[in-house]
């Protein structure tokens, strides 16, 4: 007589199926209870901190350019503000006058006299600002600074060796960029020059790759710091880099010069009341 094996192996069947689920339940709640599977779940990504840019990051410095054979030194003021993304660069001539404790007083004795701080304070006193730093290039640390921009195309009305005096758009290394703004013999004379110098300075800013100078800033720092006379400390550039680093990287075009406004009168020019009160509430927010 045959066996009836169909109506065993069902039932047995069904009783491996029940405890494989029965086992299972238990080893997935074991699982999720003492936490082994949670390294797989998928977690919230960590924000990422990024520097914050505000107007905390503003700041005004005095750039100065040494006196060049017989050019009197050059002198810009420049505005950095990061969160517009913006810098202004404004030519101060070095004949300018103004009044203080009831004398008449220039730049360039002030100069003359305390260096590139007691010029920053007769351009506070004019602006009615703050200047915080001042930097004082050489010949050769202006050269090196415009190569670090990799020079710059601009129109050049100058007899300058190598180059057309007709006022064409001409690309100026360093060394030609250094005869160019020390020239002496431009018809509008120190007003002139001083615009052609903030002019130079903002064209050389915006025709550099923004991103390349932002990535070598600590580079270019490094190379330029001890070719200056200068208040900058390491910390001041540690304070400012990542708003340096944000303008260059995400600004278009973030460089304007501005030319001074005032009176010629005999060797001497007298900034206009007009001009300062317009810059200052434009450009630093009515500070002192």
């Amino acid at each position: 007589m045959a066996k009836k094996t169909g109506h065993v192996a069902v039932p047995f069947l069904l009783t491996i199926f029940i405890g494989l689920i029965i086992l299972g339940g238990s080893a997935l709640f074991a699982w999720n209870y003492w936490g082994l599977g949670k390294s797989n779940e998928l977690k919230e990504p960590v924000p990422r901190t990024a520097g914050v840019v505000s107007e905390e990051d503003n700041h005004t410095m005095l750039l100065v350019l040494e006196q060049q054979e017989y050019c009197p030194p050059t002198f810009v003021l420049m505005r950095s503000m990061p969160i517009k993304k913006q810098l202004v660069f404004i030519g101060v001539p070095s004949n300018s006058i103004a009044l203080a404790d009831g004398g008449q007083v220039s730049l360039i004795d002030s100069y003359n006299t305390g260096g590139a701080e007691a010029a920053s304070k007769f351009v506070e006193s004019v602006f009615d600002i703050k200047i915080s730093k001042y930097a004082q290039f050489s010949g050769d640390a202006f050269k090196s600074a415009c190569d670090i921009f990799g020079g710059v195309s601009y129109p050049v009305n100058a007899d300058i060796a190598g180059l057309k005096n007709d006022g064409s758009n001409q690309y100026l290394n360093g060394d030609q960029a250094l005869t160019f703004v020390t020239y002496t013999m431009f018809s509008g004379g120190e007003s002139e020059r001083a615009f052609i110098a903030s002019s130079l300075l903002s064209s050389m800013v915006n025709q550099a790759d923004g991103q390349r100078i932002a990535d070598t800033i600590d580079i270019s720092f490094n190379n330029i710091i001890n070719k200056i006379q200068t208040n900058i400390t390491s910390a001041d550039f540690k304070n400012r880099k990542s708003a340096i680093k944000f303008m260059f990287e995400h600004g278009n075009s973030i460089a304007v010069s501005v030319s001074m406004d005032g009176i010629a009168s005999g060797n001497d020019f007298i900034i206009s009341d007009s001009f300062v009160n317009n810059m200052k509430e434009k450009y630093f927010g009515g500070e002192n």
